[in-house]
């Protein structure tokens, strides 16, 4: 089967319009990020991109992710997806575009499982950018195993009261609320998968304690009150209306649904972003290639320079094509009325194998320029800390692999004797075309 991904003329104009924005307007803001962390965290920030983000609101390209009922344009996977590669190429875009993590998988996940209160209380001005977010699942022991999650609620009236140890929660710092994934069914011999569901916490609430900015390879120095970093929250004797529970008295035990529901389009965007970083990381590999001169003659002469060129551009158009492939897949069950987690082994798949060519191709691209590759004179140190997250983030590599296996295996069977094998498949054609072997042997 083969795939078009080619979209329709307007919006091949719009990105061609993004590529130019985020080349001109957004990327000569990376220069000045540490100065801004430095002069008072990110209200600076906020002014400077204030007016980009208008812009790119008259563009009609702000929150693009969500259905146009919902404030976004009902783009589909296929174009969020090319949508993402440009935005990948730096790590602000996301956010003068309204869909930065974890807000636009939070405004998702309300406007997918919320009730209508929850969706005017909280996602609309989410979406609005009159409010930030965090998502409160990660726990430190759990691992990549949700089922060990302890962070509980149990019901008292109308409330619930919240309990609970959690970590990575990103942007918790600076957030106005948080969706804790929490277990609300104490019965030990229920389903694990149907004992959790998610909560609406405001992050003034009493109880709710935000530790810390974790340091961590990505930012060792975390500057307070600027977005972006990954806490540590505790929970204790947190007091919520029982209202808060996402999609109400439905959605209780609906935890792992919605997380997946939440997760599936995010991986797209994610395996997209970093396309846009490895295409930056090559661009600057080749453009040293050309440049730099050793021992007589151009890195770019070199054969094991080359293999790093060639190598590094075959792994970013097959884990493009496995992407976009994907996001097809998901686009094409959606219209035909089912879910895009039915595309489960593709998404499983851009997840380990996108985060593994983000990491190569960079690593590549430092070890061309050397010395001044390992330095912050380039963009590519960072670039790099920031990819080794990519293999642990929204579960580890090695937990999709599984996943993808066991779903592969599941459509072969036993066979004592090999498909394949040469003996028996004669028997077999000799026993269907034996007379007609005779008969043409006789006229021989």
């Amino acid at each position: 089967m083969a795939w078009d991904f080619e979209t329709e003329p307007e919006f091949e104009r719009q990105l061609a319009w993004m590529r130019a924005f985020v080349r001109d307007e957004i990327l000569p803001l990376e220069t000045l990020v540490d100065e801004w962390r430095r002069a008072g965290g990110s209200a600076r920030f906020a002014r400077a991109t204030a007016p980009l983000k208008e812009e790119v609101k008259r563009q009609g390209l702000w929150a693009a992710h969500l259905p146009p009922e919902l404030g976004g344009h009902g783009f589909g996977q296929v174009r969020l997806g090319l949508m993402h590669e440009i935005l990948g190429r730096s790590e602000l875009a996301p956010a003068i575009f309204g869909n930065n993590a974890p807000d636009s998988g939070n405004a998702e996940l309300l406007a997918i499982g919320g009730t209508e209160e929850q969706k005017k209380t909280w996602m609309e001005p989410l979406l609005a950018g009159e409010l930030r977010s965090a998502y409160s699942m990660t726990e430190p022991g759990a691992g990549a195993d949700p089922t060990m999650l302890t962070t509980a609620a149990v019901r008292d009236g109308g409330e619930w009261v919240i309990n609970g140890h959690k970590w990575f929660t990103s942007n918790a710092s600076v957030s106005d609320f948080l969706i804790v994934m929490c277990r609300t069914n104490d019965d030990p011999d229920s389903e694990p998968r149907k004992s959790y569901s998610m909560i609406v916490v405001p992050t003034d609430t009493p109880g709710v304690e935000v530790v810390r900015d974790i340091a961590c390879m990505s930012d060792p120095e975390p500057v307070p009150g600027m977005p972006g970093h990954h806490c540590e929250v505790l929970y204790r004797d947190v007091r919520v209306p029982f209202d808060n529970v996402i999609g109400g008295e439905d959605g209780i035990g609906q935890g792992f649904v919605l997380a997946q529901r939440r997760l599936g389009p995010g991986r797209i965007h994610h395996a997209m972003r970093w396309l846009g970083q490895c295409q930056r990381a090559f661009d600057t590999m080749c453009e040293r290639a050309v440049t730099r001169r050793a021992s007589g003659s151009l890195l770019a002469e070199k054969q094991l320079v080359q293999e790093m060129v060639a190598e590094s551009w075959a792994e970013m158009q097959a884990a493009r094509l496995v992407t976009l492939q994907a996001a097809w897949k998901m686009d094409q069950l959606v219209a035909a009325g089912g879910h895009h987690s039915d595309a489960r082994i593709e998404i499983g798949v851009i997840k380990f194998w996108g985060a593994r060519v983000l990491h190569n191709v960079i690593d590549r691209s430092i070890q061309v320029y050397g010395s001044l590759g390992y330095s912050s004179d380039l963009p590519l140190e960072a670039m790099y800390r920031r990819a080794r997250a990519a293999r642990i983030l929204d579960g580890p590599d090695e937990v999709h692999k599984v996943s993808v296996a066991r779903q592969l295996l599941k459509g072969y069977r036993p066979a004592d004797i090999p498909t394949e094998h040469v003996p028996t498949r004669r028997a077999a054609a000799l026993a269907k075309l034996g007379d007609l072997l005779d008969l043409e042997a006789a006229n021989t």
